[in-house]
């Protein structure tokens, strides 16, 4: 048992320090050539962003191998050399907390400043606007935490009458029929404790796991709104794809036509960006600027959108047929990942029907498969259950791109091979750090049978399902209602709109 927990302590070494290089590989490969080179602060907050949030999720598998480490443990200290899980996740949210509600935003400021202005300056503006944002975030926790950062635990007080122990002949005398000392009424106390023997203990909640709390509460409202969006989305939008996808090349006077009005659409984007980078010059930032710019962001997102189909369907140069087939083989290839990925998206809202919404569960359903895979081969389970967690977490920014792109309000920070720049990369890294606390929570609960006894059971399980004021969202399952209502909601808007194909849009002018 001992060498088992001196494994399991090397692999999370080795874990972590593969997250991490995999982290520096997507930064590398996802970065904007625009920012080769420069960027180094934004380049560290990402990799560290992007290091957290996988840690996050694998510390669930992690934590259910350590409590298997002491199952069969027989003398003292056998458990001696297991990780103190219960210090490492909250370290790890409030390092988590830290950066997305201070370091990112921090970082943000600082990339997208006026690039006319001296480092000095942009440092100093963007300093005003983290320690503004730091002391109101205080100020609203401390306040909380004063008056409401309090557990009510739900009890039964339970009591009973003393007798002397009976002497070792008279132990025949309990049966399964009679288990208890008092002969007359067969039952013991906790049978027989009166309805008005429940009541609430009350204790106050670390600062740490408050502070964990509330962030998931706000990462849980966006996780219930882009992940209920995107758990349908992410797979039929591939689907679709396929069936939208160019069935033959376009002629060379059909390409001619479509990139000319294609370049007439640039043209008036361009005009339109001018436009509002002289506003800005002027100050005049206001309301309707900032709707402006996400307007022509959301129509230069389209338009490239636009432009890579057109080379699609018109492929060039010498090596114009391989291109072709190489087009054919990614749509394949986006029906067979869609198809898979329909699968995982409705055995996950499957699973949150009848195991977290029907009381009592019909059946616990994944639980059961992720230990039988354990049974198999020890990492199987484990492996299945990450994977369930990161397309939980794919799907949250699949929603939030649908959604950005449907609605006006939502900034758009497109994720592209080559083509990210830092504030999307930022942007995004935020929203998966923030929605990664509430993933882990949603899969704590979705997955208890599986992760029972484990620390994050007692940090997600017990203290936040208890939380004074916060309580009853998880009482009467709001986020689980949430999210299957949006899930159903947008497969519905798919099987009307999504296999339409998107009609080009008028001339481009900037609202007065």
């Amino acid at each position: 048992m001992g060498d088992f927990n001196v494994a399991l302590v090397i692999v999370a070494a080795v874990v972590s320090v593969l997250v991490l290089l995999v982290s520096v590989y997507l930064l590398v490969n996802y970065q904007h050539p625009d920012d080769a080179n420069q960027a180094w602060f934004p380049k560290l907050v990402v990799v560290l962003g992007i290091t957290v949030a996988v840690l996050s999720i694998l510390m669930l598998p992690a934590d259910v191998a350590n409590r298997q480490a002491c199952r069969r443990a027989v003398y003292s200290g056998a458990c001696a050399l297991t990780l103190p899980m219960k210090t490492l996740w909250l370290v790890v949210y409030i390092a988590d907390a830290v950066l997305v509600f201070l370091v990112i935003p921090f970082a943000m400021f600082y990339y997208e400043g006026d690039q006319d202005k001296s480092v000095g300056k942009r440092l100093k503006s963007a300093l005003i606007w983290v320690v503004a944002s730091a002391v109101v975030c205080g100020l609203v926790l401390g306040i909380l935490y004063a008056l409401i950062g309090k557990v009510d635990f739900t009890v039964r007080h339970l009591s009973s009458s003393v007798q002397a122990f009976p002497n070792p002949n008279q132990f025949s005398a309990f049966t399964s029929g009679q288990p208890c000392i008092a002969p007359l009424t067969r039952q013991c106390s906790a049978n027989t404790a009166p309805p008005n023997s429940q009541t609430t203990w009350t204790m106050r909640a670390t600062f740490p796991e408050y502070v964990v709390a509330l962030a998931t509460i706000v990462g849980s409202v966006l996780f219930t709104i882009f992940g209920g969006v995107g758990i349908a989305c992410l797979p039929l939008s591939l689907i679709f794809s396929f069936v939208r996808r160019p069935k033959a090349v376009i002629t060379r006077s059909q390409y001619i036509k479509e990139a000319t009005e294609l370049g007439k659409k640039a043209k008036e984007l361009k005009k339109a960006a001018e436009a509002l980078h002289q506003e800005e010059r002027s100050g005049n930032k206001g309301r309707k600027w900032r709707k402006n710019v996400k307007a022509v962001e959301k129509e230069l997102l389209l338009l490239e959108n636009d432009m890579n189909a057109l080379e699609e369907m018109y492929p060039q140069g010498e090596k114009a047929e391989a291109t072709w087939a190489f087009t054919v083989l990614a749509y394949i290839g986006k029906l067979i990942f869609g198809i898979v990925g329909l699968i995982v998206s409705i055995a996950w809202v499957a699973h949150i029907i009848i195991y977290l919404l029907v009381d009592p569960p019909l059946s616990s359903f994944l639980n059961e498969i992720f230990i039988k895979l354990d049974s198999v081969w020890g990492l199987l389970g484990t492996a299945a259950f990450a994977f369930f967690c990161f397309y939980l977490l794919i799907a949250v920014i699949a929603g939030e791109m649908m959604l950005g792109l449907k609605l006006v309000f939502i900034t758009i920070h497109p994720m592209k091979w080559g083509g990210t720049l830092m504030n999307s990369f930022l942007f995004n890294v935020g929203l998966i750090l923030l929605c990664s606390i509430s993933v882990i929570q949603f899969c704590a609960t979705a997955f208890a049978y599986y992760a029972q006894a484990t620390a994050a059971q007692e940090i997600f399980g017990h203290t936040l399902q208890s939380l004074r004021g916060i309580k009853y969202l998880y009482k009467y399952n709001v986020f689980q209602y949430g999210f299957v209502a949006l899930a159903i909601l947008t497969l519905f808007y798919y099987a009307l709109f999504g296999w339409r194909k998107r009609k080009p849009t008028g001339r481009f002018q900037l609202s007065s």
